[in-house]
């Protein structure tokens, strides 16, 4: 039971390692420490209920519904592409007397935008559906199969809960506006990049 585990464990951490808008977005939530804990957990949670419906076999819906994918693209690019012109138009005006102040949007604000980041994502859904699920089908037993989902599940709280609470690690380096900034940019253009990268 113990290589299923592992193997689930390792598969998963692999995938969601990548940057992406949801790591960015937890980075820098992190770097903030408001709603740490509550971001981080619905991070999890999200991924774990997609895990799960992966090993089941839902990404046969996929097949079902070929359209899907591309509509997801769409979606997922326009929030993308929204949320970096945001983060741009943030460096630019260079107001960052909340962040430097440890405030952030408000608790069902961030919640908001942590599930948008994770269910209008179609590299979510690749990831957990599709890749997860297809190295979860070698296992035909139950139990083994049980351990491989439990192995990915247990990756992603692992995952979450570290760059959530390790980002304060990079808190002395953020002491400026200059540093935000700095941030802000990069995280827009990592937005925008994966935005038209879902399009191509």
């Amino acid at each position: 039971m113990l290589i299923p585990a592992v193997t689930g464990f390792a598969t998963a951490f692999t995938l969601i390692l990548a940057i992406g808008a949801q790591n960015a977005f937890v980075l820098r939530q992190g770097l903030i420490r408001t709603h740490v804990f509550w971001l981080c957990l619905l991070c999890a949670v999200s991924d774990a209920l997609l895990i799960t419906a992966g090993v089941l076999g839902f990404g046969y819906v996929v097949t079902l519904y070929p359209l899907l994918p591309q509509i997801m693209a769409w979606g997922g690019a326009a929030f993308l592409f929204v949320y970096g012109a945001m983060r741009l138009w943030a460096a630019w005006r260079g107001a960052y007397a909340m962040q430097l102040a440890g405030k952030s949007a408000g608790l069902w604000a961030t919640l908001a935008t942590g599930a948008a980041f994770t269910w209008l994502n179609p590299h979510v859904y690749l990831d957990t559906l599709g890749l997860v699920g297809a190295v979860s089908t070698q296992y035909v037993v139950s139990a083994e199969k049980l351990a491989f989902g439990l192995g990915a599940v247990t990756s992603s709280f692992v995952f979450f809960f570290s760059l959530g609470y390790g980002a304060r690690l990079l808190a002395p380096i953020m002491q400026s506006a200059r540093s935000w900034r700095v941030l802000d940019v990069l995280i827009g253009l990592v937005m925008w990049a994966l935005a038209v990268k879902l399009l191509s």
